[in-house]
Parts: structure tokens; sequence; C-alpha cells
């Protein structure tokens, strides 16, 4: 294998070529976590790896909690499965909360507090209701607990971590909370070995090829935890060494990509955000815009070749690429197929343009 390869097979390998998935729940069970920090695009990212998927479906499955969106790991939102979450938040938490300690010290929130404010926004919930933040934010003065801005957000993140509450389905445009225990009933919990196991066994087999500093930075676990992962599951993996780093993947993966087909990538895609930005692994060797690295990105091929952004007017959505340098007419047929995939999966008309 070489570097130039890296990212056609995880192109294979996450799903996007084959488009072998059937509903949000599969992709995300699959890949183990998809982070989903802006609400409309990450749909894009579930929909992108299905066959036939539209915004819709997405959305009926975040209504339904088929899927739930919650502060898991690094820490930002991400789509994960009810069975996985409770197991997911006891491994990654206590990282979470100790990159926010000195946050939770600039808010004054201690351990006495957040036991207070769990109860409260429990009760809150509790018997199948729904709050927003804000809901949560008038329950919690209500019980004079200062609950307003960045301090609410922290009070709320941390009922999120500590299992208390996940997503509940959007009123309008504004998302909702729901008690975990009533939303996911039946999430599993998992001795912490076998749930460091399950999650580096999942970000191998939904990501690779990937390195251990990969993994460590995708799960936010330290790089201790990210080895003795590795070591667990190392026989169900092979690996290959390429410019002195060692790539992990597993025993039998999908054949990589033989033609140039391209993928307009949400923002923050499993693709980008799941590698290391040091070490070249993220983009295997390429150079990507710093202004752009967390853009909506274009891929033919192997090649990230600009990014995309959409707008709206008059009924129709307008694509519009921007590349990093002139595209051929392959690749502007290519990305031409792509935003008819996008047109599918929204909805509605779709017109597509190229800007220097």
């Amino acid at each position: 294998m070489h570097k130039s390869s890296l990212v056609l097979q995880r192109l294979a390998q996450q799903g996007l070529t084959q488009r072998p998935f059937h509903s949000p729940q599969e992709v995300v069970a699959w890949l183990g976590a998809v982070q989903a920090q802006e609400y409309e695009d990450a749909k894009w990212a579930l929909g992108i790896r299905m066959r036939h998927a539209t915004d819709d479906q997405i959305e009926r499955a975040l209504a339904d909690g088929t899927i739930l969106r919650t502060h898991v790991m690094r820490p930002t939102w991400h789509y994960v499965t009810p069975a996985d979450i409770r197991w997911l938040l006891e491994l990654t938490a206590p990282r979470v909360n100790a990159a926010n300690a000195s946050m939770y010290r600039q808010l004054e929130l201690d351990e006495a507090l957040f036991e207070r404010s769990n109860a409260v926004i429990a009760e809150a919930l509790r018997g199948g209701r729904t709050c927003t933040r804000a809901e949560l934010g008038a329950a919690l003065e209500r019980a004079g607990i200062v609950a307003r801005g960045v301090r609410l957000a922290h009070i709320v993140q941390r009922a999120e971590l500590d299992a208390v509450v996940c997503s509940g389905p959007r009123r309008g445009k504004q998302i909702t909370y729901a008690l975990l225990e009533e939303r996911a009933p039946h999430a599993r919990r998992l001795p912490r070995e076998e749930a460091l196991a399950e999650l580096t066994r999942r970000y191998y087999t939904g990501h690779g090829p990937a390195t251990v500093h990969d993994f460590a930075w995708w799960s936010g676990l330290t790089m201790a935890d990210a080895r003795a992962g590795l070591a667990l599951v190392a026989s169900e993996l092979d690996h290959t060494t390429i410019d002195g780093q060692t790539y992990y993947f597993p025993a039998s993966m999908p054949p990589a990509p033989e033609t140039e087909s391209a993928f307009l990538l949400p923002p923050y895609d499993e693709l980008v955000i799941a590698f290391s930005p040091h070490g070249g692994s993220r983009a295997a060797g390429q150079v990507i815009p710093q202004n752009v690295i967390f853009d909506s990105l274009v891929i033919v091929g192997d090649r990230f070749v600009g990014s995309w952004r959409r707008t709206f007017a008059r009924g129709t959505t307008v694509i519009t690429v921007a590349p990093f340098a002139p595209l051929t007419p392959a690749q502007e047929a290519a990305i031409a197929a792509a935003v008819e995939q996008y047109g599918e999966f929204i909805g509605t008309p779709v017109q597509y343009t190229v800007v220097s």
C-alpha cells in the first residue's frame, strides 16, 4: 500500500464509494460515532454513505431516537446509537471533563453543583417530556442555580456526559433534550476494557487505514489508552508502514475504487476529522489550505480538489465549488454527478457552478 492509496481505501472503508448502508443507524454503528457539530450538514454525513437516502429520513431517525446526538468525544456533538451511548460515555466522558476542567473552574461549576443541576434537569424531563436548552435553564434558575449563556451550555453538556440527558426530537428549528434512561432504555454497559476494545475495533474497522495517533485524536483518549486498545484488537487487524508510520486496518477490506468518483463532503466529515492533523495522515500527504480544512471539501478520486458551499434562491439550491486548482473536464463531470446525488438527498432542484 502506498500513501497515495490511503484516501481511496478510506473512501471504501467508510462506505462512501459503495454506499452499503440502508439506514442512518447502520452508518453510525459502523463508524462507532459520527461528528455532528453542524446540525443540518451532519445529516449529509450519514446520507452520503447510504443508498437512496433523504434528509427527511435522517430527521425521522433523530426524531424517533433511532440515532442520538450528544456530546461524547473531544468534546463535540456526535451521532451515536441508543445501544452504544452509555458505554461510550462511560469510556470517554472522563477525558472530556478533564478537558473542560479549567472552564468549570472559571464558571464556578463543581461536582456538588453538577449533582444538583443533574437532579433538576432529570426532574424536568421525567415522564417522556422534552425541553429546549432555554427551558432547562429556566428550570435551573427556579431551583436557584444560575444558568445562562456559557454556564448553561456547560451545565447541560455535563448532564449529557453524565448520561442524564441526550437528544430529543426537534421542536421546529430548536433542538430538545430528553431523559437518556427513557430515550435509550436498552443502552448497553460494558466493563472499561471491553468498551475500549470495542471503540478501537469500530474505529479501525470503520475508518482505517489509520495510525494509533489518529485513533487517540478521534476518540480523545490518552495515547496510553489508544495503544492499550490497539493491543486488545491487534489480532483482528492488518498493518502496513508508510514513511515511518504504521497504519492499521481490518484484515478484510472492500476494494479501493478504480474510477475517479467525486464526493461533496460536509464540514467535519469523518473522512477528514477522524485523522490527526499532525504527521500527514489526515490528507495522506496532500496540502489542504488551512482556511478550508474544516469546510465542506470536494474530493475526486484520491485528491482533495476544492471546497463547496450551498445557497438557496427561489426554490433552487445552488452549489458553488471553489477549486484549489483548475479542474479537468473529467473532474467537472464527476462533481456534477456528486451534485446530483446531493440534490436527491435534499429533495430540491440543484444548480452547480465553479468559481475561481
